[in-house]
């Protein structure tokens, strides 16, 4: 289906389209008009991670093509915490902590929308905070019925596991339909996107907007984006890939980009780059030794995006020089230690990783070692006593874990 809309045509051709509301109206109406959608998001963390990045890019686009993107922060949802996709109960933040969340993640959006032009960061707790739950049920909570909301599968799935669903987190779907209502009043805004798993909520703002503001609303939602292997995007045995540079380094986020399985590298092109279809056509079409360069050239592009070109052109070079012309590069993450204390056996090759921070637990660095996961000088380290006296007489450590993450132990 060709669509009049280029942001529509866009996100289709791409790949982010897996629900809809209504797309044809919306089509014909974003085809003469420019309009004002926009993506929720949590703050239960300070810092978005790249589960979070097909939603950036969705706004992106729509601020691209002229549109208004709203970022909605859930400073007031957040307070109550979101039961899609959860086993569990979250943890319920306090306002102040959820308030330094929303100070730090608001430079990423900088990196995806126009906030200087006509896109928006709005916090939703502006007017959830003033709420009259009495009024609020009585002119809302009459107009979604429990029937309903008990067949979406963010509210059916946690029951049919037997996991506890508790009130507070039941209230979360009619306050976020309740977002759409007021935005849709406010800012005209028409259309809410979000995951697929957010597809009961877009349905109940929209037909709350139907029955209370008496307005035509529409819905998109995207396909839950997973590794070739089934698993989440952005989850790794060392944690989520974070967005923000005081959560995980430029070089060792340009890394996780560098080493997706070949079989993802063209999903991963269309969705969370901004090249050209048609170079992103011929980059789908390399394969074996040839796939590497496709690559360079997302990991360097999904950098550029979210950490800036100056970011992205230090990080393949740094790459660059460790990777293949095996040049230790001074800025890589590196510590200091006495020869004294490697001779002495005071300091092993725990204390070197473990300063470094390379790997979280002291258990998890003898796991590695066992399993050959650790190199010194581009060598697999072997020794069982975890000694670094061997290396004493050298002037720096180059220390490797896996494939992506390095760190330098200076020698004084």
């Amino acid at each position: 289906m060709k669509f009049k809309s280029e942001f529509l045509n866009e996100i289709k051709e791409r790949g982010f389209i897996y629900q809809d509301v209504d797309i044809k109206e919306l089509d014909n109406i974003m085809s003469n008009k420019k309009i004002s959608g926009y993506i929720g998001f949590d703050v239960t963390s300070d810092s978005l991670h790249i589960g979070s990045l097909i939603q950036l890019m969705l706004l992106h686009w729509l601020d691209f093509y002229g549109h208004q993107s709203i970022a909605l922060v859930g400073g007031g949802t957040t307070l109550i915490g979101d039961p899609s996709g959860k086993d569990q109960t979250r943890k319920i933040l306090s306002k102040s902590d959820i308030d330094k969340n929303i100070s730090n993640i608001k430079q990423t959006f900088s990196s995806f929308i126009n906030l200087n032009d006509n896109s928006l960061i709005i916090n939703n707790y502006d007017w959830l905070s003033d709420l009259n739950y009495i009024d609020f049920l009585r002119k809302f909570g009459s107009k979604i019925t429990l029937n309903k909301m008990l067949t979406f599968d963010s509210v059916k799935s946690r029951l049919d596991r037997e996991q506890p669903l508790t009130i507070l987190e039941f209230n979360y779907m009619l306050l976020q339909a309740y977002d759409f209502v007021y935005l849709n009043k406010n800012f005209d805004c028409i259309l809410q996107m979000g995951g697929s798993d957010q597809w009961g909520n877009i349905l109940s703002g929209v037909d709350l907007i139907k029955k209370i503001n008496k307005n035509d609303a529409f819905g998109i939602t995207s396909p839950l984006i997973t590794n070739s292997d089934g698993s989440k995007m952005g989850k790794t045995t060392d944690g989520a890939i974070w967005l923000n540079k005081n959560k995980i380094s430029t070089l060792d986020f340009f890394q996780f980009w560098r080493n997706v399985n070949d079989d993802d590298v063209s999903k991963f092109l269309y969705l969370f780059t901004k090249l050209p279809i048609s170079e992103i056509q011929k980059l789908s079409m390399l394969r074996d030794q040839e796939i590497n360069e496709a690559k360079k050239i997302l990991a360097f592009e999904v950098t550029k995006i979210v950490r800036g070109k100056e970011e992205a052109d230090e990080a393949i070079e740094i790459a660059e020089n460790i990777f293949n012309s095996k040049i230790i590069d001074e800025r890589l993450p590196n510590i200091s230690e006495h020869k004294f204390n490697l001779v002495n056996e005071n300091f092993s090759i725990l204390d070197a990783i473990e300063k470094l921070k390379l790997v979280k637990s002291r258990s998890e660095i003898k796991r590695l070692i066992k399993s050959d996961g650790v190199k010194v000088n581009d060598e697999l380290y072997k020794n069982n006593s975890l000694s670094l006296k061997d290396y004493s007489e050298l002037k720096e450590l180059k220390i490797t874990i896996g494939k992506k993450k390095i760190g330098i132990l200076k020698i004084l």
